[in-house]
């Protein structure tokens, strides 16, 4: 399964990077950064409107190599400009084509939350976020034990960092729940074989309740998947490839939240002519 994979490859980095900075030194680096985040992204995620979360990537493994030109920096200029709630940076290498580096390159560039798009599997992971300049961090419920979603959690959130807990199915949403999660982001793709179901994240919203934020995850491409999502009452989206593809990026963020907005006014109206 390509999971497995991506796990294997990420143990294998993990442990070349902790023999170049060693735990020690990158937890004392963290340590002695604010733990008070600049802002609660749960909380920001509950103010109204469908939230943003843009993704720089440039390559999958379903999809291979989705940009030939990737000037990240630019990129993450014109979704701050454009009013994007967070940005998602890619770091996993072997096949995302991501790098560390990128993350702390973009902190340099933009004020708003960034998170750390990895297979995070080892707490010095959680370190390394924090030391390069992110906000938030990724969570795959598919491959972590409970007890390491719930000190991960705990480790994060001693830190300044926020967690975006990624589930795909309904056990995995229990289990989310269960570990304490304040976000929980619902993948429309199966991690194990990267097939996509957009109507997998609406299926489960109803498990999660209304004091957790709900962010739907790939396959949204046009206006409508937004509309839809909103309609759904998620709190956010988090849309890579399609925003990557685009040609104006700007413009395809102020159409997502517009067509959320005018659907959630309609739903008003709806609601209060009834």
């Amino acid at each position: 399964m390509i999971l497995d994979d991506l796990v294997a490859a990420t143990q294998t980095r993990i442990a070349a990077e902790k023999r170049q900075v060693p735990l020690q030194v990158l937890k004392s680096q963290a340590e002695a950064l604010s733990a008070v985040p600049a802002i609660d992204f749960a909380q920001h995620l509950h103010t109204p409107g469908l939230h943003i979360i843009g993704e720089l990537k440039q390559a999958s493994p379903s999809k291979g190599q989705i940009v030939t030109d990737f000037p990240y920096t630019d990129i993450a200029r014109e979704y701050t400009a454009a009013g994007i709630d967070a940005i998602s940076v890619l770091t996993e290498p072997a096949y995302f084509k991501g790098n560390i580096g990128y993350l702390r390159t973009v902190r340099g560039v933009t004020n708003v939350p960034l998170l750390r798009k990895d297979f995070t599997i080892d707490p010095y992971m959680i370190y390394e976020a924090k030391v390069n300049g992110a906000d938030i961090i990724l969570l795959i419920v598919a491959i972590l034990t409970d007890d390491q979603l719930q000190d991960y959690l705990q480790l994060a959130a001693s830190l300044g960092l926020t967690a975006l807990v990624e589930a795909h199915d309904a056990a995995e949403v229990c289990r989310a729940l269960a570990a304490g999660a304040q976000i929980i982001g619902i993948n429309n793709r199966n991690l194990k074989d990267f097939s996509v179901d957009f109507a997998n994240s609406i299926r489960l919203r109803h498990l999660i309740p209304p004091t957790v934020a709900v962010i739907a995850e790939s396959g949204i491409r046009q206006p409508a998947d937004a509309a839809a999502i909103r309609a759904a009452q998620f709190n956010g989206i988090l849309v890579g490839e399609a925003l990557m593809r685009a040609t104006d990026k700007a413009q395809l963020i102020q159409t997502f939240k517009e067509v959320a907005a005018d659907d959630q006014s309609e739903n008003l109206r709806v609601n209060d002519a009834g």
